[in-house]
């Protein structure tokens, strides 16, 4: 595990607490927009920053997530831009991942995408598509640059596969709270709570719950059985919403910072 993550966990350990992971599609609303949000949100309050690579086909993104990295695409955001934003992320002291599917590391070369997260300060990678079965490459190249193989489950994953899945993974495991694609949602499924502690069965590793956490109270019910709480779809759909820069900068800061109490007030 990086020490970066290792450390922010045992961080939020002493003080009893979650911690606040924030998502932002790197390039969105611009390169610069983009830089100005993630110093917003650390500002604020979050403990972590993941940074997605924004794709045209995403599997797991919502609608929300979808259209932010549209914009970003059309902005003409590239893997340098990425690791651009990761490096802005990490600069910042909080501990920084990035998000992205199989295709661009593939693209990019397996070896060099992970020397460029190591390069940018990064700790993490999260593969939402990638199965451990075809992961030998990448844990090779994680392996040797020193970074984590994050791996996505959900409830539907059998207990025999979390072990699996969990003996590969490194820095965290993302919980899935639902089937279904990324966005804000009025209430977090049970299956979450379950989710997580049949995790925790088989693994030692921190476990982080993202889908649709938009509100303090969210954050507060889901702090009090995860180890983190990942928020994205809230954080853009405010941006998106906002009639200026400032506006969608204040808006999420002030999210965050509501966030940042509901963490603390789950246990």
């Amino acid at each position: 595990m990086s020490t970066q993550l290792e450390l922010l966990f045992k961080k939020v350990k002493s003080e009893n607490r979650a911690a606040l992971i924030a998502y932002i599609p790197a390039g969105f609303p611009t390169q610069e927009g983009c830089a100005k949000a993630i110093r917003a949100l650390a500002e604020a309050g979050v403990d972590a920053i993941e940074i997605g690579y924004p794709y045209s086909d995403p599997v797991m993104d919502g609608p929300t997530i979808q259209e932010a990295a549209e914009i970003s695409l059309n902005g003409g955001t590239n893997a340098a831009d990425v690791f651009a934003a990761l490096k802005v992320a990490s600069s910042t002291g909080v501990a920084a991942v990035v998000m992205t599917y199989w295709n661009p590391i593939e693209k990019y070369g397996v070896d060099n995408f992970a020397q460029s997260i190591s390069d940018n300060g990064g700790a993490g990678v999260i593969t939402p598509d990638l199965t451990i079965e075809e992961s030998q490459r990448w844990l090779e190249a994680t392996s040797k640059h020193s970074i984590n193989p994050i791996y996505v489950v959900a409830p539907s994953t059998s207990d025999s596969r979390l072990k699996d899945v969990t003996s590969k993974a490194g820095g965290f495991v993302y919980a899935a709270s639902v089937m279904g694609v990324t966005g804000a949602r009025t209430n977090i499924a049970l299956d979450a709570g379950n989710l997580v502690s049949r995790v925790r069965n088989v693994t030692e590793l921190p476990v982080c719950v993202g889908l649709g956490v938009s509100t303090r109270v969210q954050a507060k019910d889901v702090a009090a059985y995860a180890d983190g709480v990942i928020v994205g779809s809230a954080f853009i759909k405010l941006i998106l919403e906002a009639d200026n820069e400032q506006e969608g900068l204040d808006k999420i800061s002030e999210l965050a910072k509501e966030l940042a109490l509901g963490v603390r007030e789950g246990r």
